[in-house]
């Protein structure tokens, strides 16, 4: 008699698209973790500027290509990034292909490292939030909100110092993915998961 394998199907977030391995990857393993990685924070930063007027799962999709067409998100090379690079990134099929959002790459590299001379970004944006996880229960979809009054004093704090593409809502998204909120639905695995996560991790002061 041999045994049949079964297959134990997680009830997550009811996200468009969760079939995907890649995404259902991103949502199980990323999605709501907090950290203070000043490089992934910005990488983060930039492509949420990129995902706005686009579903996520198309800038995830290309995201190995974002991160080899703009080098690692080395900000101090970006920074450097001449009208060249400008033209080399709007004939890359690999990436989403918009100027503004190339321009606003390079100037947010700058206000990166003007930022780091006095502190991380992490530290920043942390206490852009009063270095305090928001700890959500929404039980469905709907009751998620696109913007809070969290995410447009961040925006407002990130706009003020340089960075560009950072509106309220692309600002909370970016919250949410990094753990600042908890927004994965209660009867989802990962909500229980990302509030230990969240209780246990403490906020970079410097």
């Amino acid at each position: 008699m041999t045994s049949r394998k079964v297959e134990v199907q997680i009830e997550r977030c009811p996200w468009v698209g969760i079939d995907d391995p890649l995404y259902a990857r991103y949502h199980d393993e990323e999605w709501g973790v907090p950290h203070a990685d000043d490089v992934r924070l910005f990488e983060k930063l930039v492509l949420e500027g990129f995902q706005a007027g686009l579903s996520w799962i198309t800038i995830l999709k290309k995201r190995d290509n974002f991160r080899r067409a703009f080098h690692g998100f080395d900000a101090a090379r970006i920074a450097r990034y001449t009208e060249r690079d400008v033209a080399r990134l709007m004939a890359d099929a690999g990436i989403v292909r918009n100027r503004l959002k190339i321009e606003a790459t390079i100037d947010n590299a700058k206000a990166y490292l003007k930022l780091r001379e006095t502190q991380t970004l992490a530290s920043f944006l942390w206490k852009g939030v009063d270095g305090k996880a928001g700890a959500h229960r929404h039980a469905a979809f709907g009751d998620v909100p696109a913007a809070t009054d969290g995410s447009k004093r961040l925006s407002k704090a990130l706009k003020g110092a340089g960075f560009r593409f950072v509106g309220p809502t692309t600002v909370y998204a970016f919250m949410q993915a990094t753990g600042m909120v908890n927004d994965h639905l209660v009867d989802c695995p990962r909500h229980a998961v990302c509030a230990k996560l969240q209780a246990a991790f403490v906020p970079p002061q410097v």
